[in-house]
């Protein structure tokens, strides 16, 4: 037990070290003890330093003793073990603290860096003066940009659409407007330039700095997991590529505003918004109703310190996002999603007359100071409605012409004529919107011209009949070209029993084939009248005008009908050269003033269609 108890006194020498043992055997009352050569009391001084108690009594039985050096023995290797797990996580808290402190030191080393030139070398900046030095050049403006309306009295052929479109954002409480129309008619020039003509307006909410925001909803590319949304706005969180880093270390995510909060107190025009995802509309119709976008992340704790302020805010009220929406489409009002169609104001572009064009190419002309021929203008307009599609016409032109001119090495001005637009037209395999008709007479049998509209485009339609005996009384058939549609037959059974029953014919006494020249599609019944006129004039073999075109459903009482489509109907009849037209006397209110140029007969029934439509009648003059 002597041996035993000096090896613990070793022991507790290595554990403690020699001054500390002697502190803390001093503080128990026991140096004197340990010091003792009598084994009781030596073991008493070791048993009153493990233990930490000076109050133990001294024992004098040798059981005792070897019970106290056993019990000493186990809580001294529960000292041991304490103190090597504590060793041990004090190790690795060390190196968690070197671990900050080098970080630390790399970010103040970075900070300085960048506050005494940052990390520039002559080998960055020579890179930075190449890209400085590049982007000090560049080429002249586009042509498309330099002649595209700088002014809203530059927008041709569009008057009541402006002013409809002005009316909108004029009022101190502006609507949301979708904006239909074919190609090239200045949908997009007139939404950016409405904003700038609503700001000069008194009673606008628009301020001096209301911004106009554009994007075109086909290069709208989104995340359904919203991870990006350039639109309405996305949260980048910790653990997507994107996110700050300082952010992404301390584990904030970071919310992103889209374009609609850049659109704020201003004006978001999309164009060709009938492109833009369904989804996407449903999610654009949420924000136009809160005027704000709300960000929601699993990552985000509103009680971390290290969130800044502004991202608070973004999670707590939201970006705010309240604008007024112009979308442009040349698809159908039924193609565009209903709920969108609800919240905005409609207004619709008109398809633009060869007047309109004439007068967009000599614009154009004077901005580029070239000079025009006689019949050059004229010309451009045979190919194209659109009026984009002109002035890259003559944009083609004039660069052709400088091209020539620098060949034969002319210092005179530009001139255009129209061997060198003929040169463009062939080079752009361009085919006239009115192919001329050589053939064309006066009047014909079982021939008429129909007026038909598709995708803001109007079109005149050749219908031709031809109705001869059946072999056989009441043996007789009816053909109809299958291209033709559904609808167009369905005109055609109207217009034969409304002929049966004004002329008392038996149909079924003669072989009837209809034909639309062309193969084009009967959309709607609006072919029912020139249907009828045709089938008319070839069973009781009376010529048709042939300068006239006509439009109305045929009711199977011998009315005819109001029909829509009126503003492209007209169109597709003048760019034909077709300058009268019958229509239905129910649209006699509806027909813009933009069409004045076309001379219109209303009619009521068959009776004053056929007055106006045969050779002879009244309409013959």
């Amino acid at each position: 037990m002597e041996r035993r108890a000096g090896v613990f006194y070793k022991m507790l020498v290595d554990f403690y070290g020699a001054d500390r043992l002697i502190l803390k055997a001093i503080k128990l009352d026991a140096l004197t003890l340990i010091r003792s050569r009598q084994l009781e009391k030596k073991v008493l001084g070791l048993q009153r330093i493990v233990l930490e108690d000076p109050t133990l009594p001294l024992s004098t039985h040798e059981v005792e003793v070897s019970a106290i050096l056993d019990q000493l023995e186990e809580k001294t290797a529960e000292l041991f073990a304490r103190r090597s797990v504590e060793e041990s996580i004090e190790q690795k808290i060390n190196s968690k603290l070197q671990e900050r402190h080098d970080e630390y030191v790399r970010e103040v080393k970075k900070q300085l860096l960048k506050e005494e030139g940052g990390p520039e070398n002559p080998q960055t900046l020579r890179k930075y003066a190449q890209l400085e030095k590049m982007c000090a050049q560049g080429l002249n403006r586009s042509v498309m940009e330099f002649l595209r309306p700088a002014a809203l009295e530059e927008i041709v052929g569009q008057k009541e659409g402006m002013r409809a479109l002005m009316s909108r954002l004029a009022s101190p409480f502006p609507q949301h407007i979708l904006i239909y129309g074919p190609p090239g008619v200045g949908k997009t020039a007139a939404a950016r330039l409405a904003l700038e003509g609503a700001k000069e307006l008194t009673q606008t909410s628009f301020s001096e700095n209301a911004p106009f925001i554009e994007i075109d909803a086909t290069t709208l590319r989104w995340d359904p997991r919203e991870i990006t949304n350039p639109l309405i706005g996305s949260v980048h969180d910790p653990i997507y590529q994107g996110a700050r880093r300082e952010l992404s270390d301390a584990g904030v995510p970071e919310p992103k505003p889209g374009l609609v909060t850049e659109a704020h107190t201003g004006v978001l025009f999309i164009d060709e918004i009938g492109e833009m995802d369904l989804q996407l509309q449903s999610k654009l119709l949420k924000v136009m109703e809160d005027k704000k976008v709300k960000f929601e992340s699993a990552y985000y704790d509103p009680g971390d310190s290290q969130v800044p302020k502004y991202i608070k805010k973004l999670f707590a009220d939201g970006a705010p996002a309240d604008f007024v929406l112009i979308g442009a489409t040349t698809r159908a009002p039924h193609e565009i999603s209903a709920a969108l169609r609800s919240r905005c104001s409609a207004i619709y572009f008109d398809p633009l007359s060869p007047g309109d064009i004439k007068k967009i190419v000599e614009n154009a002309a004077l901005k580029l100071g070239v000079t025009l021929q006689a019949n050059v203008a004229a010309l451009i307009c045979r190919y194209t409605g659109e009026g984009r599609q002109a002035v890259n016409i003559l944009a083609d032109a004039y660069g052709l012409a400088l091209y020539s001119s620098g060949e034969r090495k002319e210092e005179s001005s530009v001139i255009i004529d129209e061997e060198i637009v003929k040169e463009v037209i062939q080079s752009n395999r361009l085919v006239p919107l009115n192919p001329p008709d050589e053939e064309k007479k006066p009047s014909q049998v079982g021939k008429v011209y129909g007026l038909a509209a598709s995708a803001f485009r109007g079109s005149v339609l050749e219908i031709e009949v031809l109705a001869f005996p059946a072999a056989q009384p009441g043996k007789g058939k009816i053909r109809f070209n299958e291209a033709a549609g559904k609808m167009a037959h369905d005109s055609v059974f109207n217009a034969t029993s409304v002929l049966q029953s004004l002329t008392g014919l038996e149909i079924g006494d003669y072989n009837i084939h209809f034909n639309v020249v062309g193969g084009a599609s009967v959309d709607g019944p609006s072919a029912g009248t020139a249907l009828f006129l045709a089938l008319y004039s070839a069973i009781n073999q009376i010529p048709l005008r042939q300068d006239i075109a006509v439009s109305g459903e045929l009711s199977l009482q011998g009315k005819v009908k109001p029909v829509g489509g009126l503003s492209e109907k007209l169109y597709g009849a003048r760019v034909a050269g077709i300058t009268s037209v019958i229509l239905p006397r129910g649209n006699n209110r509806e027909i813009p003033d933009s069409q004045a140029e076309v001379d219109i007969c209303y009619v009521e029934n068959v009776d004053e269609l056929l007055q106006k439509a045969l050779v002879g009648g009244n309409g013959n003059g």
